[in-house]
């Protein structure tokens, strides 16, 4: 038997920024459907949502998209009645959202201080606040939060918004746990370390002087296994929290980084 057969997952940030490539988002979604659970794909840009969908239907899977941005209540409560109308049921919050912006504390602006706070944490709030009544009123579920490892040490660059709104998360994925671990419902953080995933493309490669090579060079050699992750290291940890094979496992916040903590100061 598959280890989701039966389970409806709800994924927020589905979508991947590069639109051919494989993100965490989409990863962690069909990695989802390929062990039996139906998948909804939620993400704000729309096409990476479908993009998702699809990705998951070619798998075999049953797959529905829907658009929201994360920080929006009312977008956040749509995904939800959508999920409950296609499959009734939530079983997994997957919340992959995120968004970063370099600059320290001098060079953040306020408002983009404002939105990463927004998507990273505030996000997370609006997203258990609705699932949890459901996942109490059917007898459980698993909420899996994206955090970093960004948010336990320095990374070698400065997003200071970033690493804050993810300390964050770490703390409210512990107070979830432990005020609804006797409704059943788990709550846990994967945390990220050097995935060569599109996303850094976007994020990190100025720092390499766009330098492609460069960088996956230099962020491996950082890694004591020698080498940087990929989104499938990500999903795979999730479909095991996912997973009635985690099921005393809450309020954890686990690295998925080669050991690359474990040299650096927290």
């Amino acid at each position: 038997m598959k280890r989701l057969e039966g389970k409806t997952a709800l994924v927020l940030g589905a979508g991947c920024v590069d639109p051919e490539g494989w993100g965490n988002g989409n990863a962690t979604a069909v990695a989802f459907a390929r062990q039996g659970a139906n998948v909804v794909c939620a993400d704000v840009n729309e096409a990476a949502a479908r993009r998702a969908a699809e990705q998951v239907r070619a798998e075999g899977g049953d797959a529905v998209h829907v658009v929201a941005d994360v920080a929006n209540k009312a977008q956040i409560d749509e995904a939800v009645a959508l999920t409950m109308g296609r499959f009734g049921r939530i079983d997994i919050l997957h919340n992959n959202a995120g968004i970063n912006q370099r600059g320290g504390v001098v060079e953040t602006e306020e408002a983009d201080w404002d939105r990463v706070m927004d998507v990273n944490i505030k996000g997370a709030y609006l997203s258990c606040k609705a699932v949890i009544p459901i996942m109490q009123a059917q007898g459980g579920g698993s909420i899996i939060h994206v955090s970093s490892i960004a948010s336990i040490t320095w990374t070698g660059h400065p997003f200071i918004s970033y690493h804050a709104s993810k300390a964050a998360l770490n703390q409210l994925t512990r107070m979830v746990a432990v005020q609804h671990g006797a409704d059943n419902i788990r709550c846990n953080s994967i945390l990220p370390g050097l995935i060569d995933s599109p996303r850094i493309h976007v994020t990190v490669l100025s720092f390499y002087d766009g330098d492609v090579e460069k960088m996956r060079k230099s962020r491996s050699a950082a890694v004591p296994m020698k080498r940087m992750g990929d989104v499938w290291d990500v999903a795979n940890a999730a479909v095991f929290l996912a997973s009635d094979e985690s099921k005393y496992i809450t309020g954890t916040v686990i690295p998925i980084d080669g050991g690359v903590t474990c040299t650096m100061a927290h």
